[in-house]
């Protein structure tokens, strides 16, 4: 015995009164909820469609699918900074890591030009975070007003657009350029500080413009059923 349409449209409005939001999750959960059905009907075909979905509701326990999704989550969060990561490397690999390291050494010759080096290096840090918190906000929006249009909202789609955990990442320059002290530097340290403004300048682009620009290519590879959803 298999599940109508109409059943199948229960399930999805099912998932969502249990606070799952995403289309995806949404489907995963759906799959597995008609399936679990149907075979508890080959065993006891006098079962209700809704004693059966009860049922099988149980077995995910006190927090209902709250552990799918955060599970789901934190599988997605590690796709995503694989992306990142793997966007990162192209920069330090030829023919891009030539302007990589001109441009550390711009920053370099810049910054040790100036008297005032830690405030320059400081107030670097602080632009390059200002830059980010604000594109993070615009990539939001935008989202945001997609998702009103097609009414699906996607998990990586949202991680990809501005909720990533390693968002968090962003305090970690704040920190260090808060901890400088003094105006002179070695240049070795002097080195290092381009290192990390180009570094976490890169970071930024690849995480508000590029990945953002691939995210169509990006979805429709983790999501078959992308393409013909949206």
């Amino acid at each position: 015995m298999k599940l109508s349409q109409e059943q199948i449209e229960r399930l999805y409005k099912f998932t969502r009164q249990h606070y799952v939001e995403y289309y995806d999750l949404q489907t995963e959960l759906v799959d597995h909820l008609a399936n679990a059905i149907e075979e508890q009907w080959q065993q006891n075909p006098k079962l209700s469609f809704e004693e059966a979905l009860q049922i099988e509701f149980k077995k995910f326990g006190v927090f209902g699918f709250m552990d799918v999704v955060e599970q789901r989550q934190s599988v997605l969060n590690k796709k995503y900074n694989k992306l990142v990561l793997s966007e990162l490397k192209t920069f330090f690999s030829v023919p891009k890591i030539i302007g990589t390291v001109a441009a550390i050494g711009i920053v370099f010759y810049f910054i040790k030009s100036i008297t005032l080096g830690a405030l320059v290096v400081q107030s670097l840090f602080f632009i390059l975070v200002v830059l980010y918190f604000l594109g993070i906000a615009i990539l939001m929006q935008r989202n945001k007003k997609r998702n009103k249009q097609n009414g699906k909202k996607w998990l990586l789609k949202e991680i990809m657009f501005g909720y990533s955990s390693s968002a968090g990442l962003i305090n970690l320059p704040i920190q260090f350029a808060l901890h400088l002290k003094g105006e002179n530097y070695h240049d070795g340290l002097l080195l290092l500080f381009s290192f990390l403004l180009i570094l976490l300048g890169l970071t930024e682009y690849i995480m508000l413009v590029l990945i953002p620009s691939k995210a169509e290519d990006f979805l429709k590879e983790t999501y078959p059923e992308y393409k013909i959803a949206n």
